[in-house]
């Protein structure tokens, strides 16, 4: 009988909205058998009775563990299990071996059995998930303001001539007054079914306005209270810090080096050099672009108000680009905010443990 306590047992994990579905295999990529779980708690209590029936497995390879996959991640996460992130198979691989949930089970099974994916996943918890909740609220806050102002400039337009004199207005003082804006009992139909629409998208513009400002102060507040160190470097605002706190995520094993966390924010350099052009690099268009747009914010301000970095930028434009000199500044910054980002990293994975 075989023993399953020395026996190497790999799972891969297709997940869904309704449902998972797991495959294992052994050491040598023979398949042990897969089933499909529902994804309420029951059934992730039976997944992962399913995923020690041949033994602890070795490695446990989820596609989607940022999405579909997030609960069952950080359940498997605290039970102590080895979890990889698994990318879908390419589009070569899927037109060889066709489409289906046991396929890409199997798929993610064999990719962390034969070490292609080794990645952990990013684990947001305790405070960097309430940064990155209140991110995605005052995210789509502004997309919505944004919206609501453009509908309320097009009804001015089109709208009454009565109307059009509080286009001219500053954008505060015409939400005011369109939020005053009353109905006449005796005034023409058009005018005052146009007055309510505009009242009420001055009120939406307003509580939204509201949420983008309640989001601010709690960024602002658990930024100060959980990586002072960052906030204090020369043009590092709070947004720009809980960005890339988002980015590395809660666990301190998935980023353990500078040069990772450049190749993840997109400032690692991409050799160009090609015929007569020479050790000469261009922008990396990959990585979190969101945290790309923070460096990127650090450096652009660096540039307008740090003397040192304005004397670095008029030396090196005689021989660099301003793109190129934009990219080397945000690898610099990339390398200076690395290691303060790691000792938060720990010390919040530390306070949470206990």
């Amino acid at each position: 009988m075989t023993d399953l306590s020395t026996y190497a047992v790999f799972a891969g994990i297709d997940t869904h909205a309704d449902t998972h579905h797991i495959a294992l295999v052994d050491h040598d990529g023979r398949p042990l058998g897969d089933h499909s779980f529902d994804t309420d708690p029951a059934g992730l209590d039976q997944l992962e009775e399913f995923l020690t029936s041949h033994g602890q497995p070795t490695r446990i390879g989820i596609e989607g563990t940022n999405s579909y996959g997030k609960t069952l991640t950080h359940l498997l996460h605290a039970d102590g299990h080895t979890i990889v992130e698994v990318n879908r198979p390419d589009r070569t691989e899927r037109r060889h071996h066709g489409k289906s949930d046991p396929a890409d089970a199997y798929a993610a099974a064999h990719a962390v059995r034969t070490g292609r994916a080794t990645t952990p996943p990013k684990l947001t918890t305790g405070a960097i998930q309430g940064l990155s909740l209140n991110r995605t609220i005052r995210a789509s806050a502004m997309k919505s303001r944004t919206q609501t102002i453009n509908e309320i400039r097009a009804m001015l337009r089109t709208g009454p001539a009565e109307l059009a004199h509080l286009n001219g207005l500053t954008l505060h003082a015409m939400i005011k007054t369109l939020a005053r804006l009353r109905q006449s009992p005796s005034g023409d139909d058009t005018l005052n079914y146009t007055k309510a629409a505009l009242a009420t998208l001055a009120h939406r513009w307003l509580y939204l306005t509201n949420e983008i400002t309640a989001a601010d102060k709690t960024i602002t507040r658990i930024v100060n209270q959980i990586a002072p160190e960052l906030v204090a470097l020369d043009c590092v605002g709070p947004h720009s810090a809980a960005q890339l706190l988002i980015t590395a995520g809660s666990n301190p094993d998935r980023l353990t080096t500078e040069a990772q966390f450049a190749r993840l924010t997109g400032v690692a350099p991409i050799p160009a050099s090609s015929g007569k052009s020479h050790r000469r690099h261009r922008l990396h268009r990959g990585g979190d672009r969101q945290a790309n747009n923070a460096l990127w914010r650090i450096a652009f301000n660096r540039r307008q108000h740090d003397p040192a970095t304005r004397a670095y930028c008029e030396r090196r434009n005689k021989e660099l680009t301003d793109r190129e000199i934009l990219r080397c500044l945000k690898r610099y910054i990339a390398r200076e905010i690395f290691p303060i980002l790691t000792m938060i990293i720990n010390r919040e994975h530390t306070q949470h443990a206990h």
